[in-house]
């Protein structure tokens, strides 16, 4: 059956040269554990994580045991790390589809323990990446519980302390100083494991602003005098594009913008044409009343379709290559565009929502600044129903 024409083009090549290229980036210094969750990042887990894989990529993270789950069925030999924790009962799920889980509380060593006593057979010791908070106060465990929660990992026949885990808050101000004080609050914390007689294989800390600002080395570094191999998490510039650096850009993160591919382009067509007079009301609440004759194409893409509301009246789609303003309140399933001064356009029109046309290109972070958000909320908002196509 003919679907609604709003559609999001996801190009795999893209963001398999996106990979070699982050590794590029690591190489000598750290590997590199792709973050897929939030569907990766609205673009498909389905597409994206054998995408990785096949790029060479050996370790995925997800959200959630339920995501995990199904990246396991695309991806029966890669390792998966599940980045939010595990919730009561879902251990079992952990186990049998050898999902590893970040943890910071005794709650999750205790259902990792459960799951592994439930077990009908026995199973080797549960591997576990733990998170230290380094000062987001976020996930991970305090400085001042750490101690206790080590004595507890090291008295656990049942549990194998893999990696241990962090994130830089602040790894995209530019002058690295909050970043340094992370580090610095990390190594202190690999003390104590040292002192509990702790070693895990992997230091897992950084993101894409931290790889593509050069930490890898100083990470690398750091994980090598704990004995321990450093890994990355690249998200966000897997799919092509660079965090905004504040206060100014770096220059050696506009070169690595320079090499990575977008892999998302955003599209719909046009459902009708119409022409209104002076005077007529465009929308919900008349926010838009045309002061001369109009040209007007209907669009089937609305805000339940992850199209912010925020941005009617404020931002430009491309049609026939040219700048088609959002005049109206966007709605639920509906926009409209003016195109009085473009000339032919008709219905089946392709209008581009994000991605390239002819010589122009609107990109996630253009929709970001309009909306007054962050490009991750942007590409995580396109909706279930907006049909993913790989090209």
């Amino acid at each position: 059956m003919p679907k609604r024409p709003c559609w999001v083009e996801i190009s795999t090549q893209s963001l398999e040269d996106n990979y070699r290229f982050l590794s590029s980036l690591a190489a000598g210094h750290a590997n590199l554990l792709t973050v897929v969750k939030s569907d990766a990042y609205g673009h498909g887990l389905s597409l994206c994580a054998p995408a990785a894989v096949r790029a060479g990529a050996s370790w995925l993270g997800v959200t959630s045991v339920e995501e995990g789950v199904s990246a396991r069925r695309f991806c029966p030999q890669a390792r998966i790390l599940v980045m939010s924790g595990c919730f009561p009962g879902e251990g079992e799920a952990l186990l049998a589809n050898a999902l590893t889980p970040i943890v910071w509380e005794p709650s999750h060593l205790n259902e990792l323990e459960r799951a592994a006593h439930a077990a009908r057979s026995p199973v080797s010791p549960i591997p576990f990446h733990l998170e230290v908070d380094t000062g987001m106060s976020r996930q991970g465990a305090a400085p001042d519980t750490l101690p206790e929660i080590l004595a507890r990992i090291g008295a656990s026949p049942s549990l194998r302390l893999e990696a241990v885990h962090s994130h830089l808050f602040a790894a995209d101000e530019a002058d690295g100083a909050v970043t340094a004080e992370q580090l610095a609050r990390l190594e202190e914390a690999l003390r104590l494991l040292a002192i509990a007689g702790l070693q895990p294989e992997w230091l897992s800390v950084g993101a894409s602003a931290a790889l593509l600002h050069g930490e890898a080395g100083r990470i690398g570094a750091l994980a090598a005098r704990c004995g321990m191999k450093a890994l990355l998490r690249p998200g966000l510039a897997l799919y092509g594009l660079t965090p905004p650096f504040e206060p100014a850009e770096p220059s050696i993160v506009a070169k690595a913008r320079a090499r990575l591919k977008p892999v998302l382009s955003w599209k719909t067509r046009v459902a009708t044409v119409r022409t209104i007079p002076t005077g007529a009301v465009i929308g919900y609440n008349g926010t838009f009343v045309a002061t001369e004759p109009m040209r007007l194409a209907l669009l089937p893409v609305g805000y339940a379709d992850g199209l912010n509301r925020r941005l009617g009246n404020c931002f430009s789609l491309l049609v026939r290559g040219e700048r088609a303003p959002l005049v109206g309140r966007i709605s639920m399933d509906l926009a409209v565009i003016d195109v009085t001064e473009i000339p032919g356009v008709e219905p089946g029109d392709e209008v581009v929502i994000l991605g390239s046309q002819g010589n122009d290109r609107i990109t996630a972070l253009d929709h970001a600044e309009a909306a007054g958000t962050i490009p991750w909320e942007v590409l995580t908002r396109i909706g279930a129903r907006v049909q993913r196509i790989e090209t």
